[in-house]
């Protein structure tokens, strides 16, 4: 007991938590507006089918993106421990494999996109106006698809540093960027939804640029230069290589959840899935801030991992954890207090405001329970223990789907328990693997999952 409260009392760790989670916070939830950018200046043009071909072309970029959205995580995990051990040549090392990854899976994406959208516009069978829009906005999107994943790495390496105020000026370039573009090309140039698609590009491109700019100017901290010969060897791609796999099939498991809760929320009705929907989007505002505080402890807890400084691990977990709580104890006592205010914003039909009323309690506990899969994940990123993530997420989902149909005949009631119950058992199973690496004093042991060296 003593030591919990000596280490929240250190006021340093505080300092530095703040210093990564509240850019990181800001940074978070900036990342929506690209898209309600474009929707909203598209929306003032005259035909209906220019806001759809923005809305479908979108979803299809997104998609795509989303599906590489490991090359954030994986990366920073990596880069604290390097930054922790003062390891310029490492750090360089993971820059550099980022980055040639990133371009790698942006040019497989971009071969794969055509006949994936072909597919994907088929089965939605749109206009001909709709069809050929589409085409052409995500097909001009995909000119900054390498600089969107360019990005990613450099957003995760510059968190692994520490620096989380680059990731901050990045995001925050690319979307007042994106406004400023859209609102010329758009409306001034009338250069309709392709200006909307160039204005995301260039905003992408020069998001990217700026990471490269910022990442030069860090690795003047660090002294050392890149191996070249050990690039070429597998053995030091193997450790990234499996971490970013971990992650993408964690990620397809939580999507997974997602979409059954849609397709279940669906069979009730029209009301109840919107509803659903509206609660969902409470969670996701928790989830992006509450994230601020997962993405200080990657890089702090990584940092001190590879520093092998067991004192200052314990502080930031402690420390990180306890501002997590009481976040999380925010938004439960705004959801219960004043939920329904959230709802009432969101839409003025009556009947999805009842259905939402009527589950908003379940928004409030979930924040309580999710905030330590979100803490845990921060943890296991910062020590790249990716297996452990994936395991403990692929078990949550397979204990949990026999639950949910146990609770198939309470209707929308069982869906909304069924998923308290995986978020609890997310949280849990990886609070259990934490307790046995703890136990077993294995956090610091020396194993593959570090960057190899020569």
């Amino acid at each position: 007991m003593f030591s919990l409260r000596d280490a929240w009392r250190h006021a340093p760790t505080h300092q530095r938590v703040w210093a990564l989670a509240a850019p990181m916070i800001l940074s978070n939830l900036s990342v929506p507006l690209v898209a309600l950018v474009d929707s909203a200046v598209i929306g003032h043009l005259p035909h209906a089918h220019q806001l759809a071909a923005v809305a479908v072309g979108g979803s299809l970029y997104t998609l795509l993106t989303w599906a590489v959205g490991f090359l954030r995580m994986g990366t920073t995990g990596f880069a604290a421990q390097a930054a922790g051990r003062d390891d310029g040549g490492a750090l360089r090392q993971v820059l550099l494999q980022g980055l040639l990854l990133s371009g790698l899976l942006a040019a497989v994406l971009i071969l794969l996109a055509l006949p994936f959208s072909s597919a994907a516009l088929s089965l939605m069978q749109p206009s001909a106006a709709l069809d050929a829009l589409a085409r052409s906005y995500l097909a001009i999107r995909l000119c900054g698809l390498p600089a969107v994943l360019a990005t990613y790495a450099l957003i995760g390496w510059l968190l692994g540093t520490q620096n989380a105020r680059g990731p901050l000026a990045i995001l925050l370039t690319i979307n007042l960027l994106n406004v400023a573009l859209d609102l010329f090309f758009v409306l001034h140039l009338e250069w309709g939804v392709a200006g909307a698609a160039w204005a995301s590009v260039i905003a992408e491109w020069s998001g990217a640029l700026l990471g490269l700019w910022l990442a030069r100017h860090a690795l003047g901290r660090y002294a050392g230069r890149i191996d070249w010969p050990a690039l070429r060897r597998w053995g030091n791609w193997r450790p990234l290589l499996a971490v970013n796999r971990d992650i993408f099939i964690r990620t397809l498991a939580l999507q997974l959840v997602f979409f059954l809760i849609t397709v279940q929320g669906t069979r009730l009705g029209e009301a109840t899935v919107a509803a659903n929907a509206l609660l969902l989007n409470g969670l996701l505002l928790t989830a992006h801030a509450l994230d601020g505080l997962a993405h200080a402890v990657e890089a702090l807890c990584g940092h001190a991992l590879g520093a092998h400084d067991r004192l200052a691990l314990r502080r930031s977990l402690i420390v990180a954890g306890g501002w997590s709580l009481l976040a999380s104890l925010g938004f439960a006592l705004l959801f219960l207090c004043a939920g329904h205010w959230f709802i009432y914003l969101q839409t003025d039909i009556a009947a999805v405001r009842a259905a939402a009323l009527d589950f908003l309690p379940y928004l409030a506990l979930l924040p309580l329970i999710a905030v330590w899969s979100y803490l845990l994940d921060g943890l296991f990123i910062g020590a790249t223990r990716a297996r452990e993530m994936r395991d403990a997420m692929l078990l949550a989902v397979l204990l949990s789907l026999p639950v949910a149909w146990l609770l198939h005949p309470l209707g929308n009631h069982g869906v909304w328990l069924a998923f308290v119950c995986f978020m609890s058992l997310r949280s849990g199973i990886l609070a259990v693997y934490a307790y046995h690496l703890t136990r077993r004093d294995q956090w610091f042991a020396p194993t593959l999952r570090g960057t190899a060296h020569a």
